[in-house]
């Protein structure tokens, strides 16, 4: 399968043109945007900060340490997280994820752009990344046990430091977990299946959902909630994922930070969904290309990770190949977030892609936007879960990880629901 470009090469010419759009990033009326000073717009305006974000994601790393054995695979499937792994590791865009960084709002949860405003929704989460958006909301004491905790569902408890990093606080490494903990035994019963099975989720939750601040531990807190696998997939993962990412949006667009962590991917995707600037070329005539949809791909090889071997069994260095099962689980529908996973070249000039992304920005016409991208067989492939809470895409309420409470304000951008 080619390879396709996210952008152009760039010549001197192209940058120079693209610094020449950039525009007076300050509101025109402060009574809204009340944090102007302090936000990165302001920064970059006056020509006090140009670089681009740093990443915190360990997703690539994940998959390529960490196979998924298929006697868990059903026990994935359950919890509501198999298309996250299917969707595994896309290669992000960080000049663009800076540019959107830019534009966001931490007053409004919204991106600022010349054609009004946009955000990302619960309706994005849902079909994206194929969550829950409704039911118990993913909170609960973070007064644990971590020994008792562990050892219960987990199988093992970390040596706490030093010397040892498997442990800091109430969060736990990824790697330790992978190292340690990755392959459960080949005569192992249900008992120990649940565990690798929990393992390997927080893990996921760790790398792809709910990265910290350096994307290398994942918080304990979680772990209660992956007690009963058959439940574990009733809660409110979408509003917790969404609730997460405006967090971290708000705080990398104040006081100048360098980093941002959060669900990076669904921002990047819900942008290539709707968004122009910075969609990768797949080689078509139309003004908006779309990638192939998932049941179209035989072959996505991103960045190394193969995604048909992903759950087919371990390789040999991993150990012993699981036996036969007289009966498999069907393949379930993924996501419309898989449908991006073709391979793509990374960026080359991020310094000066980002001012070209910035002078697109403030160039957008209203016709360059896919408000309505959900539409027919798009839809039509997707798995039940994407559109089972279709009643609540509008609902201005507050979303809710453990003490992370942000409102989610549907109101602002009714544009994206077909309301003018």
């Amino acid at each position: 399968m080619e390879t396709c470009n996210l952008h152009p090469p760039l010549s001197k010419g192209d940058i120079y043109m693209a610094f020449r759009g950039l525009h007076d990033a300050d509101p025109l009326d402060p009574s809204v945007l009340l944090l102007q000073d302090r936000h990165r717009s302001h920064f970059v305006d006056t020509e006090q900060l140009q670089e681009v974000l740093r990443p915190r994601q360990q997703m690539r790393a994940f998959l390529s340490q960490w196979r998924m054995d298929p006697r868990i695979r059903p026990y994935v499937i359950h919890a509501g997280f198999y298309g996250i792994y299917r969707l595994g590791h896309i290669i992000i865009d960080w000049p663009l994820i800076t540019c959107l960084v830019e534009r966001w709002r931490p007053e409004t949860h919204t991106f600022q752009v010349p054609v009004g405003e946009m955000t990302t929704t619960l309706q994005n989460v849902a079909i994206i990344l194929g969550l829950r958006i409704d039911g118990p909301a993913v909170t609960r004491t973070c007064m644990l046990d971590v020994a008792e905790l562990c050892g219960e569902l987990l199988g093992v408890t970390p040596p706490p430091p030093p010397p040892a990093d498997a442990l800091r606080g109430l969060t736990i490494s990824i790697r330790w977990l992978c190292q340690q903990l990755s392959t459960p035994r080949p005569d192992a019963d249900e008992v120990d299946l649940e565990r690798s099975a929990r393992r390997f989720i927080l893990a996921l939750l760790g790398s792809f959902l709910f990265p910290d601040k350096k994307g290398v531990h994942v918080h304990l807190c979680f772990l209660p909630l992956l007690r009963d696998l058959t439940q574990t997939s009733t809660y409110n993962w979408g509003g917790a994922v969404l609730a997460h990412t405006y967090r971290e949006l708000c705080r990398a667009s104040l006081d100048r930070r360098c980093g941002i962590s959060g669900c990076i991917t669904l921002i990047q995707l819900w942008s290539w969904e709707r968004l122009h600037v910075g969609r990768p070329d797949f080689g078509r005539s139309a003004p908006n290309p779309a990638p192939p949809l998932p049941h179209d791909l035989h072959d996505d090889d991103v960045d190394g990770v193969v995604a048909e071997g992903l759950d087919d069994g371990l390789p040999v260095e991993h150990g012993v190949q699981a036996e036969p099962q007289a009966e498999v689980e069907p393949e379930p529908a993924l996501p419309l977030g898989c449908r991006w996973r073709v391979p793509l070249t990374p960026v080359l000039n991020p310094s000066g892609v980002l001012l070209l992304y910035r002078a697109q920005l403030d160039a957008q016409t209203s016709n360059q936007v896919l408000w309505q991208p959900y539409v027919g067989e798009l839809v039509d492939q997707l798995p039940n879960i994407c559109l089972a809470d279709q009643d609540i895409w509008r609902t201005m309420s507050p979303l809710i990880c453990f003490e992370n409470v942000e409102w989610h304000r549907p109101e602002r951008v009714l544009r994206q629901f077909g309301l003018h």
